[in-house]
């Protein structure tokens, strides 16, 4: 890039975070790495050089993002990309949750997209900008076994784009939101979920690479686009589920039995 500018990553102690940050870093941003665990986003700043930079950061807490944007801005002079990554997954049906599970999946998933994304509107406005949110096929579709993240997810989908509208309404052109939505993707995450049954939908498919999602954000930066679907199939079949929910979950025994398959001989392999 030829002008300084700054990027924050969101849950980016780990996993596809990680690689996130470390694409900003390689395209010239100055990227403030952040983490609920505040040890993990100093490691990996370290790891990725002098343009990187950590600070401990829960994306529930709107006045802490503020800090974040303030941080980001002193020290790359503009914030010219936020990317909302940090989410929870716990599994099982929503009656099975307490409510402190059920509470944090929300406030993490949603509440904390809403948050980044009104603190990044708000420093970006003079210069525009471009907010990133990873979502997740969960929030376009019934996820039997995952409904309360699939609620978090579909929240996520629902605020970016009414957002997006609210800023043409306003005329607010320089600013664009786009929400990437993979299916199941290897990481930390879902490695944690494969003796878990009730994960098994996020099993169904070919498991994404994290590097896959990482080409896919550095593609919206080129090119905004309000929801990219990974992988295209699945985004398809997705929206039709979406479209026929009855269909859907008539047939969602049939989709977890074979992501349930895939959990056992993954785990044979291991």
């Amino acid at each position: 890039m030829t002008t300084r500018a700054g990027a924050v990553v969101t849950g980016a102690g780990r996993g596809l975070g990680r690689l996130i940050a470390g694409l900003l870093v390689d395209r010239g941003y100055q990227v403030l790495v952040t983490d609920l665990d505040g040890e993990a986003a100093a490691a990996v700043a370290a790891e990725l050089g002098p343009r990187a930079s950590a600070r401990a950061l829960d994306v529930r807490d709107e006045v802490a993002v503020a800090a974040a944007c303030d941080e980001i801005v002193e020290r790359a002079g503009r914030l010219a990309v936020w990317v909302n990554n940090a989410g929870v997954l716990v599994t099982g049906p929503a009656w099975e949750q307490d409510a402190q599970a059920r509470r944090l999946m929300l406030e993490v998933n949603a509440l904390g997209t809403v948050n980044g994304t009104v603190a990044a509107i708000e420093a970006m406005r003079e210069r525009g900008g471009h907010v990133v949110n990873i979502v997740s096929l969960a929030g376009l579709a019934p996820v039997p076994g995952e409904a309360v993240y699939a609620a978090s997810k579909h929240a996520a989908i629902g605020f970016s784009l009414s957002t997006i509208a609210d800023l043409r309404l306003a005329k607010i052109r320089n600013i664009d939101i786009s929400c990437i939505c993979p299916d199941g993707i290897w990481t930390p995450m879902l490695h944690d979920k494969l003796d878990d049954p009730a994960a098994a939908l996020s099993f169904s498919g070919k498991l994404l690479r994290p590097e896959e999602v990482v080409e896919a954000v550095g593609r919206v930066l080129d090119r905004p686009r309000p929801v990219t679907t990974l992988p295209r199939s699945r985004g398809i079949q997705a929206r039709l589920a979406a479209l026929a929910p009855r269909a859907a979950v008539a047939a969602a025994p049939l989709v977890v039995a074979r992501g349930r398959r895939t959990q056992q001989r993954m785990l044979r392999d291991r």
